[in-house]
């Protein structure tokens, strides 16, 4: 899975007596889907991408023997809640109604939602110039919250995974799409999408947009969240989230 595997030092077996034992792997739930350049599949079947990256280098910082565990977006909680998995870093937000249902770690990266639209459409990241649009979204993310709370007036149509809605974008069935702005400078920046630009970030609501993308852990498991905390916190004063960052993109996205 091409994924740096250390193992578990015996100061981390005392971190996780009341978590994950020491002896064990660290799954960590990623999407099944592609999402670039975040996560996806090389030409040899391995995951690589900006969050593999950072999962490798927070839990070589953490000491955590880590294995990278390809989950559907749907079911990744369920996985999560239901022990198939340890933790989720996949561009997961944390928000309030996940809250309810999982902890989180620290935030990793903080990134804006973007409205994306073919280059000839005179529009703005806004409800009342979106209305009467077709918008494409991924199912069961922020922005299909967001989507169904600000764009009521707009038609919406969901989507399994945000590559659909893209190519949809691109054949000119929908009129634009909601998503991460670092997924969607990707997206504009390739052949795929030279049809389309960012028109514009929506109006901020931290309420459903979440205050950054963080691992997500199932409740009580403390000892896991403080590992992976350190992780995080190391790599981000070391320079090594930044040196990552560099690799992918032309600006910081924390």
């Amino acid at each position: 899975m091409n994924v740096k595997k250390l193992l578990v030092s015996g100061l981390a077996a005392a971190i996780f007596s009341a978590g994950v034992a020491s002896a064990e792997e660290v799954k960590i739930g990623i999407a099944a889907e592609p999402y670039p350049p975040f996560a996806s599949l090389d030409s040899s079947g391995n995951w690589v991408g900006w969050e593999i990256d950072v999962i490798n280098a927070v839990c070589a910082a953490a000491e955590l023997d880590c294995v990278i565990t390809p989950v559907a977006w749907d079911g990744i909680i369920p996985s999560l809640t239901g022990q198939q998995i340890d933790a989720i870093m996949a561009s997961m937000s944390i928000t309030e109604e996940r809250l309810k249902t999982i902890d989180f770690s620290d935030p990793y990266y903080n990134t804006p939602a973007v409205i994306v639209a073919d280059k000839s459409m005179d529009i703005e990241a806004t409800p009342e110039s979106l209305a009467g649009k077709i918008i494409g979204i991924q199912a069961s993310t922020i922005h299909q919250a967001y989507a169904q709370e600000y764009f009521k007036d707009s038609e919406l149509r969901v989507y399994q995974t945000q590559d659909e809605a893209n190519q949809d974008l691109f054949a000119g069935r929908i009129d634009a799409t909601q998503a991460d702005s670092i997924a969607m400078a990707d997206f504009v920046n390739s052949d795929a999408g030279a049809c389309c630009e960012i028109k514009g970030a929506v109006k901020d609501d931290p309420a459903i947009l979440g205050r950054g993308v963080g691992a997500g852990v199932r409740k009580g498991q403390d000892d896991l969240v403080a590992a992976l905390n350190k992780g995080i916190a190391a790599i981000l004063a070391d320079g090594t989230h930044e040196k990552i960052t560099s690799n992918y993109f032309s600006a910081s996205i924390y």
